[in-house]
């Protein structure tokens, strides 16, 4: 888990401490060992939001991205892993007309399918309303509610993919009421982006079964991350693991 973002203000402050009195004035100023850790943290951690700016956008402005926010548990796909997605997802909507996506707590996915494929109906539920910049496409969304949601979203999407925000049994329980609410009836694709810990739970809960292709993220995380499906995709995405 990343830091918490350490305040400019708070930095200031113990540099601000730290200085030499007004009876020093012909020795250089020296920081405090506290100081001085502080004002490093400080710079490390801006440096990596830039990093992490460059990637989510690809590197060449290919999407736009409001930056990370570990608080939310939010870690933005790599390039390769969110173009990979969104081809995945445009092949299963290929053959039907009108055919309707939701994005449960993916935004780096609807962002590169919206880039690559802006005639795709698509629908973002997420929890941080920085996303309502996206206007009619966004939904605000909480998992501890999982069907308070507008009714015209009710049954209505051929594809569903979703990414937990934690790795708990409660929350994948959860987010499952919510995939239930959306999905239509019939045919219809699930993919779901979660630790390796929940495969036994995914199976048991959602019916899915792991695939070969491993997503990345554009922040080093520890935990293994998979992508479960409930079709098997043949050669795509290095086919079922079953």
């Amino acid at each position: 888990m990343e830091q918490p973002e350490l305040n400019p203000n708070s930095v200031h402050k113990l540099c601000e401490s730290s200085s030499p009195s007004v009876d020093d004035d012909d020795d250089p100023p020296v920081l405090s060992s506290q100081a001085l850790a502080a004002l490093k943290e400080f710079l490390a951690e801006q440096n990596h939001s830039v990093a992490d700016s460059d990637v989510a956008t690809g590197g060449d402005s290919e999407v736009d991205l409001v930056s990370e926010d570990w608080r939310m548990s939010q870690f933005w796909y790599s390039t390769d892993t969110a173009k990979t997605l969104a081809e995945e997802v445009i092949t299963l909507c290929q053959g039907t007309d009108h055919s309707r996506v939701a994005c449960i707590a993916c935004p780096t996915l609807y962002a590169y399918l919206k880039k690559m494929h802006p005639n795709v109906s698509l629908q973002l539920l997420e929890y941080d309303k920085r996303f309502e910049q996206y206007g009619g496409d966004y939904t605000y969304y909480d998992y501890n509610k999982p069907e308070e949601l507008p009714s015209g979203l009710k049954n209505v999407f051929k594809v569903v993919v979703a990414d937990p925000p934690y790795l708990s049994k409660e929350c994948l329980e959860k987010v499952a009421q919510t995939i239930s609410f959306l999905k239509q009836p019939g045919e219809s694709y699930l993919l779901l982006l979660t630790g390796e810990v929940q495969r036994e739970r995914a199976a048991e809960v959602l019916g899915l079964y792991p695939c070969g292709f491993r997503p990345q993220h554009s922040s080093k995380l520890g935990n293994e991350f998979r992508l479960f499906t409930n079709y098997e995709p043949g050669t795509r995405l290095g086919g079922w693991e079953k």
